[in-house]
């Protein structure tokens, strides 16, 4: 079953570890991808971003957050009933 939440994310990234931390908290099954290791990842992420760079960007269902906003990921996470 694929995963309804995928985060893009680099090593040293502050906001990517809590965005993380968010959704383990939560209790939410997520995929994490390292752009910085992965290029057919970050060519998916700037695809999603059409061209960004910046990371974390979420993938919630059928939406996107490029950053990690507490409340905006939350509201993101009501699609999987969260």
């Amino acid at each position: 079953m694929d995963k309804k939440v995928k985060i893009y994310t680099t090593p040293g990234c502050n906001y990517c570890r809590q965005a993380k931390e968010f959704l383990e908290e939560k209790g939410i099954d997520f995929e994490s991808v390292d752009v910085s290791a992965d290029k057919e990842a970050m060519q998916e992420m700037r695809k999603l971003t059409e061209g960004g760079r910046s990371v974390p960007v979420i993938r919630v269902c059928d939406q996107v957050l490029v950053g990690f906003d507490r409340k905006d990921l939350e509201k993101a996470l009501e699609c999987l009933g969260a």
